[in-house]
């Protein structure tokens, strides 16, 4: 799998190479810039992110984005009461990731795929890596309908990932697949509304690292008892594993997910947006409200 996946990395860039040179005078390269913060809410804490990326944008089709996250946790009362008091707020770097996307408009339907790759640059013991490299490959499809504007997304990838919707309080190292499909409206020029289900199958052993429950380096929060295992034990609990445990390996239970998200985007065109939302993980219940502020800057090569 990983072979492949770097096999298709190599592919991907050497298109863009060609792509860039296939429509010369036809568009002025553009370089671009993207900020935001953004911050997820529920009984488990608050984790903020906040995202910074450089990149450029070749010609209609391909861009190639750099970024660097930084987090800033905050356990709630309750996670640090039953991880013992041993865990506490934290911050740090995330993963510095890169991406290429191509972005192919058709009238019939609209396609995009993003290959994000990630460096293990954030610390495993705040929950800020898994410390391995991740690699995912997402394919994205959208048609407008009028105002309304329908989508549907699928990728692979060996960890579950960040949305612009949930700032996860957990990060994983194994295979999934991941779905999500919904509709945006756009109710003014400045205004839209979405919604949108999502799904998480994981294959395989799965690793789920804790950005909640953070003690010192090599030790688990919740002891096993007996010969029972410490997942198993965290299922009887009725708590999610990365509620009660730093570092948790086993079945794909610990990671599959499914639930749905609903939101309001302000200004979705414009260089700088506002997002309020919400979201519903059925499989771990848990209810998140989420925000998010971008600035998004294209400046043509060269311009003053």
């Amino acid at each position: 799998m990983f072979r492949y996946f770097g096999s298709l990395g190599s592919l991907t860039f050497l298109a863009v190479s060609l792509c860039a040179q296939s429509e010369p005078g036809s568009f002025a390269g553009r370089l671009t810039f993207d900020a935001s913060v953004q911050g997820s809410h529920n009984d488990l804490g608050t984790v903020t992110r906040l995202d910074t990326a450089a990149g450029y944008q070749f010609n209609r089709h391909w861009w190639f984005d750099l970024g660097i996250p930084f987090y800033f946790i905050a356990p709630s009362s309750s996670v640090t009461a039953s991880a013992g008091g041993t865990t506490g707020n934290t911050e740090g770097l995330g993963n510095v990731y890169s991406q290429v996307r191509f972005v192919l408009p058709n009238p019939v339907v609209n396609y995009a795929a993003t290959l994000t790759g990630t460096a293990p640059t954030g610390d495993r013991d705040k929950g800020l890596s898994t410390g391995h490299a991740t690699v995912d490959l997402s394919n994205y499809f959208d048609r407008a309908l009028g105002r309304l504007t329908p989508f549907a997304e699928i990728g692979f990838a060996n960890a579950v990932s960040d949305t612009q919707f949930f700032i996860r309080p957990y990060t994983t190292s194994g295979f999934v697949t991941h779905v999500q499909a919904g509709a945006r409206y756009r109710i003014t020029r400045w205004v839209s509304v979405g919604a949108a289900g999502y799904d998480i199958e994981p294959a395989g052993q799965q690793t789920v690292v804790s950005r909640v429950v953070t003690v010192e380096k090599g030790r688990n929060n919740l002891p096993a008892v007996g010969n029972l295992p410490l997942p198993a034990l965290t299922n009887l609990l009725g708590k999610p594993t990365f509620e009660t445990t730093t570092v948790t390996t086993g079945s794909p239970g610990i990671v599959r997910d499914r639930g749905y998200s609903g939101w309001v985007l302000f200004g979705s065109s414009r260089p700088v947006n506002l997002q309020l939302g919400y979201t519903h993980s059925t499989s771990f219940n848990l209810d998140t409200l989420f925000f998010g502020v971008g600035v998004h800057i294209r400046k043509p090569l060269g311009s003053v």
